[in-house]
């Protein structure tokens, strides 16, 4: 009885004062937290438990504060895919948030003096695929056979009161299935991106990312630029560089091809000329040239399968 007792007892909230209900109630060291406030915390906030009554307060009074702050930041770079860093280069500050009404959630302001080290690592999520045998007995394919993703997370290592750690997943929903498509370098070349933008004294761009290309000095200057400019087709801002600054979608890439048999340019996929169906790309895990045969025309490796690579990476910049 006294068990139940402690149990259905009913709490009040060491913050504000009110009456917490019975799955409300939100614990810490020395008191308790009703929901509400505990929804005001930092949502990279992880020690509450551990936390005192005093401690939770203080915080409070800076999570106001960052609220206040909010309204005088004016990102000027957006990085990153869903889970977005929104970084103002005058203020030298940025925030990181999942949600474009940002002002109302009210995410942490983080100078870049704070920040330590932009961590990258690159996971690869490997699975086997089975067949059935004449029995219906689930068996391997012989050579086996396997599904694989690649998972990109960047880490930001920060120097906060409240939280040291920001992670979160560059590929969440779209993650890569081999190291040599599209999406995996377009990942690379983002995950580079942000540590050079939030650390460019600690790492620098890839050499290719480096090249500028060549510009027609004896051209008018608005040809160099509508050669340069794109529409992001998920929200409409016109940008220069390969993602999106304001939602950080990736530059669209030209699907022209031309058809291998009567040489007709097509986007659908069907020639227009001759009706054949557009043949499948796929780059030479020994060399690397993309091809669209059965066999690598540079050094005459057969199309694979399936492309296997090593289990855990790092990436290095």
């Amino acid at each position: 009885m006294g068990l139940f007792g402690n149990v259905f007892e009913k709490k009040q909230c060491s913050i504000c004062g009110k009456d917490i209900g019975l799955l409300g109630n939100r614990k810490l060291s020395d008191g308790n937290m009703c929901k509400d406030c505990a929804s005001l915390l930092s949502p990279f906030f992880s020690e509450r438990r551990a936390s005192t009554v005093e401690e939770i307060k203080q915080q409070l009074s800076y999570r106001e504060e960052n609220k206040a702050q909010l309204q005088y930041l004016n990102p000027t770079v957006v990085l990153g895919t869903k889970m977005k860093i929104y970084l103002d280069e005058a203020q030298k500050k940025f925030i990181v948030t999942r949600t474009t009404d940002w002002r109302s959630h009210n995410p942490d302001i983080i100078s870049l003096s704070q920040l330590s080290d932009v961590e990258v690592e690159i996971e690869e999520h490997k699975d086997e695929v089975y067949t059935k045998d004449a029995e219906g007995k689930r068996i391997s394919y012989n050579p086996k056979k396997y599904d694989i993703e690649y998972e990109f997370t960047v880490t930001l290592v920060v120097n906060s009161p409240y939280f040291n750690r920001i992670s979160f997943e560059l590929t969440e929903g779209n993650r890569p299935k081999a190291k040599l498509t599209k999406d995996y370098k377009d990942y690379e070349k983002m995950a580079a991106e942000i540590r050079h933008t939030l650390m460019p004294e600690k790492y620098e761009l890839p050499a290719e990312e480096q090249k500028k290309p060549e510009v027609n000095t004896t051209a008018p200057a608005t040809t160099a630029t509508a050669a340069t400019t794109w529409k992001c087709p998920s929200c409409g801002k016109s940008n220069t560089g390969k993602f999106c600054s304001g939602c950080g979608t990736a530059k669209p890439v030209d699907e022209t091809w031309k058809c291998p048999s009567c040489g007709t340019l097509n986007k659908g996929k069907f020639c227009s000329g001759c009706g054949k169906p557009k043949v499948a790309k796929w780059f030479c895990p020994e060399c690397g040239k993309e091809n669209d045969g059965a066999f690598c025309s540079a050094c005459g490796t057969k199309k694979p399968e399936e492309i296997v690579a090593t289990k855990k990476t790092n990436l290095s910049m």
